[in-house]
Order: structure tokens, then C-alpha cells, then sequence
């Protein structure tokens, strides 16, 4: 079963936040394609241990959109809340358990460092 927790991912455009969480999604059972949440902000995916829900704040520039997309009420709920550019929704974004920073060497390698903040956050590292 899916535990509550929110992770935030951080890294500049095409970094791999996107694809990071494809992979995951596909480990935690979603079956079929991933779409990136960039123009609709949200996409939501009922598996059998629990919701997850993936934002992109890209493209996200009015708090008043927060309250009448009912995000509030998603991250108030129970499931695993995935996000990418929450810097864009700051302020309005709970503090999350686990943040991810994807970083782009100059030989176009990944480095990822997580980070906890709070203890189900570290329940989470490995």
C-alpha cells in the first residue's frame, strides 16, 4: 500500500524530473503511458495500494488557479503527491517529506541528491 508523503522535485528544464517520474510511477504499477502533467498541471492515477497524483508548476502563475483546481483538497488528502517546479507554487505548497535535486554535469550526466524533511521523508531514502 501507498503511504502519504509529498516529494518535490527540483532541476532546471530537461533535467529528467519528468522522466524520473515515469520510471516510478511504472515500478509503483501504472500500466500504459505517463503523461507529463505540464499544460493540465495535475494528472491523477488510482493504483491498488493508494492515489498518487503528479504535478507540474511550470506553466503555474496564478494562486488563485491553486484553489479552483481543488489542489488544496488533493494535497489535504491521503495518497502520494509528486511535484515538479514547486518553487512556482511557493507558499501555497506544504512542506514536502522527501525533495529530489537533479543537477546536469557538463558531460550531460545526472546527479541526484534527496533530501529529508520530516520522518516519513526518511523512511523514504533508501
Amino acid at each position: 500500500m501507498l503511504r502519504d508523503a509529498t516529494v518535490e522535485l527540483n532541476g532546471p528544464l530537461g533535467a529528467g524530473k519528468t522522466t524520473f517520474v515515469r520510471h516510478l510511477l511504472h515500478a509503483l504499477g501504472v500500466l500504459g503511458r505517463v503523461k507529463s502533467p505540464t499544460y493540465a498541471v495535475m494528472e491523477p492515477y488510482d493504483l491498488p495500494g493508494g492515489e498518487v497524483w503528479h504535478f507540474d508548476f511550470f506553466r503555474f502563475d496564478d494562486p488563485q488557479e491553486w484553489e479552483d483546481a481543488g489542489f488544496r483538497d488533493v494535497y489535504a488528502s491521503r495518497g502520494l503527491k509528486i511535484a515538479e517546479w514547486p518553487e512556482k507554487a511557493a507558499g501555497l505548497l506544504p512542506m514536502p517529506d522527501l525533495s529530489l535535486d537533479i543537477t546536469v554535469g557538463d558531460d550531460d550526466r545526472r546527479e541526484a541528491t534527496f533530501r529529508a524533511h520530516s520522518a516519513r521523508g526518511l523512511e523514504l531514502l533508501p
